[in-house]
């Protein structure tokens, strides 16, 4: 990550909260040639020690995952492209202001008898956020098509041992000059969520607002 670490001053209670909220991530392992990439969404535990997934049995990672494999994930937040001319002073090279968090850890098949399982909560956990709340369930599907499906599936967990974030939000500047680029972003970030990016550089420590 970044080695910069005024960006990097986040409790691992922080970080952690935040790959919880986000859900989403890139897994990647090593390969014999190349890296072994998948985007998964993700349950964190609420004492932040695993992530619960699934993959398809198809997928590279886990027809190589027999056991436990070394692997981190990867979660992004906002990112913007900042230009010098938006901190109103001198001397400034264009940066690109964003949020990410890697956990890193071992991961291991579990059971096919928790797969089910692991599918209610993970769906539980995204449609209790919804509003309306439809709260979908596995039994609103026909019992065989939904066996059917799942046997394309295999459930995991990463053991996590190691908790890193980012937080590159213009903090390496004074207030006046992080807050004319916070203004800049929201008006004409390229990027992704720029009004949300905007808004967690105009906050005193940089942090997501509440």
């Amino acid at each position: 990550m970044h080695p910069n670490p005024t960006f990097r001053e986040s409790a691992s209670e922080e970080n952690l909260a935040f790959a919880r909220e986000r859900g989403f991530g890139m897994l990647a392992v090593n390969g014999a040639e190349v890296p072994m990439i998948s985007h998964v969404p993700f349950l964190l535990s609420e004492d932040g020690r695993h992530i619960d997934l699934h993959l398809v049995r198809s997928n590279p990672i886990s027809r190589t995952s027999k056991d436990t494999t070394p692997a981190t994930i990867a979660i992004s937040g906002p990112d913007s492209y900042v230009s010098p001319d938006w901190y109103g002073v001198e001397d400034q090279v264009p940066t690109w202001n964003y949020v990410a968090v890697h956990l890193t850890g071992t991961l291991k098949p579990l059971p096919d008898s928790e797969l089910l399982p692991l599918l209610e909560r993970l769906s539980h956990a995204f449609e209790e956020r919804l509003d309306p709340k439809p709260i979908w369930h596995h039994s609103k599907m026909d019992a065989a098509v939904l066996s059917r499906m799942i046997r394309m599936i295999r459930p995991f967990r990463m053991e996590i041992s190691d908790v890193q974030g980012t937080w590159k939000l213009g903090q390496n500047n004074s207030d006046t000059v992080r807050l004319t680029a916070a203004d800049h972003v929201a008006a004409f970030g390229i990027g992704s969520d720029n009004r949300l990016l905007a808004a967690m550089m105009q906050t005193p420590t940089g942090k997501k607002p509440q």
